[in-house]
């Protein structure tokens, strides 16, 4: 264990001790920034890219000040540290907008199914609840179900489609045509 500084945590079952390439993620994620910078020597790259050497912790700070950015180190566990010039709270930002880039809704799809002689609060509520999936950016597959006799009056589920599509014009558009599959009437809404 020779060579390195030395990490002791202490546990409640007795001390471990680390060297300095065992430290945690936790300890190494954390970026040091000016004073927070113990080291020295530092090779010292510029805001603009260019490597300004290895140059003693405070030639840095002076450096970074004179500028007005800020010392980060970027690679701690190097020999010697590197350290970056630059606007830190850009830097952070950029980094959150790096992470959260990832985080988009993926729109599911959603079935609302009607019948062919369903009432007109019925109708409104199975309306309002498409509208509210299209809101959420997610895919509506509406379905008329016929059963028995329903079968001989399959304009009757064309028109409710229509009504439908109608109704949910202004928050969709219609992604597939309204079709008969089997005994049912399938139209898909996709979110404008």
């Amino acid at each position: 264990m020779a060579g390195g500084p030395i990490l002791v945590v202490v546990w409640p079952s007795g001390p471990i001790f680390l060297s300095s390439k065992e430290t945690p993620a936790i300890e190494r994620k954390q970026q040091r920034i000016n004073d927070q910078i113990r080291t020295t020597p530092l090779r010292v790259i510029a805001d603009d890219g260019e490597q300004l050497g290895v140059i003693t912790r405070d030639e840095a700070l002076e450096k970074s000040r004179e500028i007005g950015l800020d010392l980060v180190e970027v690679a701690p566990l190097e020999k010697p540290p590197v350290c970056r010039i630059m606007d830190y709270g850009k830097f952070k930002y950029q980094q959150k907008k790096r992470q959260h880039k990832g985080h988009t809704h993926h729109g599911k799809n959603k079935e609302i199914r009607l019948r062919p002689k369903i009432g007109e609060h019925d109708f409104m509520t199975k309306a309002n609840r498409a509208r509210k999936f299209l809101g959420e950016r997610d895919k509506v597959i509406c379905s008329v179900i016929f059963r028995g006799r329903e079968n001989a009056h399959v304009d009757e589920g064309f028109k409710l489609v229509k009504r439908l599509v109608a109704e949910l014009a202004d928050v969709s558009k219609v992604e597939q045509e309204a079709a008969m599959h089997g005994r049912r009437i399938v139209v898909i809404l996709a979110p404008k």
